[in-house]
């Protein structure tokens, strides 16, 4: 049998399969991804990559979940595209860092709630980032002239002086409420989607192996290409800047949500009322989460410029960059704001500020910010699966 022969049956076997557990279809780039696991099954030349490959190893046949179940796994570090000889130009056509990226847009909207949501901002992510910020900024400056409060000093910086606490409060409990419920039920389905299984039942949650996951997830451990040398962007070199970016921005992100948390132990359990002195915890913690919030962004918007286009998928640079650029302003506004709220112009970088975070809490469950999330649950169980037999196939 030819070359050509071999990938239409490869194909043909990876359409047969054409619907997953839990209404899962297998569409187009889920049977692409399928297509592609099985020709690496044959080969296992990259099986100590990452985690993604042992897991395929598992499997003889690959559904619809299963392909969103690796898809999560695969953190893009392009070593295995470098690596194989079946890549393009071949006929085989193997790209796994594309395929899989292009199964982890179709998750994206797959197990967004409501799901329209998900397809909008997938399809226009900067677009919408910017329209919906833009919107909410106006809308609060022009609350803020009918007020009389716009461009004017404040003493102490007292912010709560242009937006009364209890309105902030009305303003982001409903908005910060919706993106939690929504991420909730689209990390819910996905986890009942790729749920592993003991038989006909599902498999109970292992504490070890969430520990292995939240130690794999926090380490960025299958960002350094399977080598420790980091990821192959647009060449056979390595670099760990990659990796070095995503950390800047996990860990920025984590200190600002523990300033907020700070803050909100300050005002609701002690009585400790809003601004803050530079040096207090609160404000230490969101300098320093800001900090890694401008460098980590920025870094990894440029890294996205530089990239070989072969190991992204087409659609996603509009979600991708919606959500880098977020980041980036909320950090650059926040900064801002702490470095002028003395200065008349304190209200115009409030209401900036806030409408970047606000457009944030909106768009969370429907772009980049659930490939963490994602993520995790694809590790647990990733390491719940190491622990136990599937059927056919012998546990490690």
């Amino acid at each position: 049998m030819s070359q050509l022969e071999s990938l239409q049956s490869l194909t043909d076997q990876a359409r047969a399969l054409a619907q997953g557990p839990q209404g899962l279809t297998m569409g187009a780039p889920e049977a692409e991804v399928a297509r592609i696991m099985q020709i690496c099954n044959a080969c296992r030349y990259c099986e100590g990559f990452c985690a993604v490959f042992p897991a395929m190893t598992r499997r003889l046949e690959f559904t619809a979940a299963d392909t969103h179940y690796l898809a999560n796994l695969c953190h893009n570090c392009g070593a295995c595209l470098h690596a194989c000889q079946y890549a393009p130009p071949n006929p085989f056509g193997v790209n796994v860092p594309q395929s899989l990226a292009q199964v982890r847009v179709t998750t994206y909207q797959q197990f967004a709630w409501p799901r329209a949501l998900g397809t909008l901002y997938q399809r226009n992510g900067l677009t919408v980032a910017w329209a919906l910020t833009l919107s909410l900024a106006l809308f609060l400056i022009a609350t803020m002239v009918i007020q009389g409060s716009w461009w004017q000093r404040i003493e102490g910086g007292n912010f709560y002086a242009i937006f009364p606490h209890g309105l902030l409060l009305w303003m982001f409990a409903p908005v910060f409420g919706f993106s939690v419920i929504a991420l909730g039920l689209g990390v819910r389905d996905f986890w009942r989607a790729v749920l592993p299984m003991d038989g006909t039942n599902p498999a109970p949650i292992h504490s070890a192996a969430s520990a292995e996951a939240a130690h794999d997830a926090l380490r960025l451990k299958y960002l350094d290409g399977g080598h420790g040398l980091g990821c192959n962007e647009t060449d056979d070199s390595t670099t760990l800047w990659r990796k070095r970016f995503h950390h800047a921005t996990f860990y920025g992100f984590m200190l600002c949500f523990a300033s907020t948390s700070v803050a909100t132990l300050y005002h609701y359990v002690w009585g400790w009322v809003a601004p803050y002195p530079v040096t207090s915890l609160p404000v230490l913690l969101g300098i320093a989460g800001g900090i890694g919030l401008l460098i980590g962004p920025a870094g990894l918007l440029w890294i996205k410029s530089q990239r070989d286009p072969e190991l992204v998928a087409k659609d996603q640079t509009g979600m991708d960059a919606g959500f880098l650029v977020l980041l980036f302003m909320i950090s650059l506004t926040g900064l801002g704001l702490l470095a002028f709220r003395e200065h008349a112009s304190m209200g115009t970088w409030l209401a900036v500020h806030l409408g970047f975070v606000l457009a944030l809490f909106l768009t969370m469950p429907y772009g980049k910010f659930v490939h963490g999330l994602y993520r995790l649950t694809a590790l647990v169980r990733y390491h719940l699966e190491r622990r136990r037999p599937v059927p056919g196939i012998s546990a490690e």
